[in-house]
């Protein structure tokens, strides 16, 4: 409504009644009623209003309400909110049925639902209401009957709630269920890959030691044949020589001892060349050396002849010999060696000897 039909609200109360009847209304004002709460009156019969708004349930101090001759085809859910209404007027609308919260009208004493399209069971209920007596006990019936469906819808409410609390229950039920699977599946997906890492690392440890197996095999080798290879040039340089034979020893031995003799020999040699060759020979010492060496060397032609005859002979018994008497060839060159020594220690001193004469 507009603002000017709201200020003329002020023109349509009487008392404690407003009357809104004949007013073509389409709706309720509820907004401006509220500003009334000292109407506890209301006529709106007689307009063309097919719905009451769910705010209509909050003007809790109407005590009559004359709804009749409208367009209503239901009720709001809360009417039952109204608790202080004891007159009811619903005649010639197009109700079928009523809110369940209908019972909860405690104080309603007057009711009228005829002319309406009413529900089989609810129309044997409400009577005709024809008069005032008849209206009073519609309204008592009425109350009873909606109390009665109150009740069936409270129970199966009730049922609904038990319905649905079971559902829920079943509902956590397989929630635990599945996220026991759940846990359950994390549990056993950890386990096996911790096998599974388990079991590579023992893999790799083991690849590692065969690894490390192998590596030790090949320098294992590597070291015999860098050994073997030493041994065997080790056994190449220092392979000792073939043990000479007695006919090499005896050989050896012969050359010794002729090497031996030739010693003094040349020292004889030079003192002859030198009491010969320098002006030494007039000398005494020089005298009897020069008359020596040519004794010598007679001697030595004549030796000679026979020694070329017997020295193979000599030669063969001396090799028989020196394989019998290897120790004593040896002392006999030790002592023959001396004995050299000595007389080339004798000539010498008597060269130096006769030098210094001389001097």
């Amino acid at each position: 409504m507009s603002k000017t039909k709201v200020l003329n609200l002020k023109d349509k109360i009487n008392g404690n009644e407003m009357d809104l009847s004949l007013c073509n209304l389409t709706e309720v004002p509820v907004k401006e009623l509220a500003a009334f709460p000292k109407a506890t009156v209301l006529d709106l019969s007689c307009n063309n209003i097919t719905s009451l708004p769910p705010e209509f349930c909050n003007l809790t101090h109407l005590i009559k309400v004359d709804l009749s001759k409208n367009q209503l085809t239901c009720l709001p859910d809360d009417l039952g909110n109204l608790v202080h209404l004891q007159h009811l007027d619903l005649y010639n609308n197009k109700l079928s049925v009523l809110p369940v919260s209908f019972s909860q009208l405690r104080s309603l004493k007057w009711l009228d639902l005829k002319d309406n399209p009413l529900e089989a069971e609810l129309e044997k209920v409400a009577g005709d209401c024809l008069d005032e007596k008849q209206c009073r006990q519609c309204s008592v019936k009425v109350l009873q009957h909606m109390k009665g469906l109150q009740e069936e819808v409270d129970v199966a409410k009730e049922k609904r709630l038990l319905k649905e609390k079971e559902q829920e229950k079943k509902r956590e039920a397989k929630q635990r269920e599945r996220e026991a699977r759940e846990r359950e599946a994390r549990k056993k997906e950890k386990a096996e890959e911790k096998e599974r890492r388990r079991q590579e690392y023992n893999a790799q440890m083991a690849q590692q030691a065969a690894q490390e197996t192998q590596r030790k095999k090949k320098e294992e080798k590597k070291k015999n044949r860098n050994g073997q290879a030493a041994d065997k040039k080790a056994g190449g340089v220092a392979e000792p020589a073939p043990k000479p034979s007695t006919r090499g020893r005896c050989r050896s031995l012969i050359g010794l001892l002729l090497k031996l003799l030739l010693l003094p020999l040349l020292g004889l040699a030079g003192a002859v060349a030198l009491c010969r060759l320098t002006e030494l020979r007039t000398e005494g010492a020089c005298v009897a050396v020069n008359e020596a060496a040519d004794g010598a060397a007679v001697a030595l032609g004549a030796a000679a002849d026979g020694a070329a005859v017997t020295l193979a002979a000599a030669a063969d018994s001396a090799l028989s010999w020196c394989r019998e008497q290897e120790v004593l060839v040896r002392q006999l060159a030790e002592h023959l060696s001396s004995r050299a020594k000595e007389l080339m220690e004798s000539a010498v001193r008597a060269t130096t000897a006769a030098t210094t004469s001389k001097n």
